[in-house]
C-alpha cells in the first residue's frame, strides 16, 4: 500500500513528512491498530479530524491523542507537514481505509 507520507524512525517515534504536493484525495479516513500520539514540531495550517467531530488546527507542539480503531484523517495546509508519531501498543500495524 502507498502512504501518503515519508517516514524515517528517529529515537522511538516515526516521523513523517506530508509534502505540500499531496492531493486531498491521498489524505484518506483511515484508522490504526495502535494508540498513538502525534506531535508536529512546527507551525503549520494543516488540520486533524477524527470521526464525528470538527477539525481542529494541529499546533506546534500539541500532542494529539488517536485511540486504536478510531477514524481519522488530515486536511491539507500550506507547505508540508512534519509530525512524530509514536505508536503505544506493539500490535502490528495495519493501516485500513474506509
Amino acid at each position: 500500500m502507498d502512504f501518503p507520507f515519508k517516514e524515517e524512525l528517529k529515537e522511538g517515534f516515526h516521523v513523517r513528512t506530508f509534502t505540500s504536493d499531496l492531493t486531498e484525495m491521498e489524505l484518506k479516513w483511515h484508522f490504526d491498530e495502535e494508540d498513538r500520539i502525534v506531535i508536529c514540531e512546527h507551525e503549520t495550517d494543516w488540520m486533524f479530524q477524527m470521526d464525528d467531530e470538527l477539525p481542529i488546527h494541529i499546533k506546534k507542539n500539541t500532542p494529539i491523542f488517536i485511540h486504536e480503531g478510531t477514524y481519522h484523517r488530515l486536511i491539507k495546509g500550506t507547505g508540508n507537514l512534519i509530525v512524530k508519531v509514536k505508536k503505544l501498543n506493539n500490535n502490528t500495524p495495519e493501516h485500513h481505509t474506509h
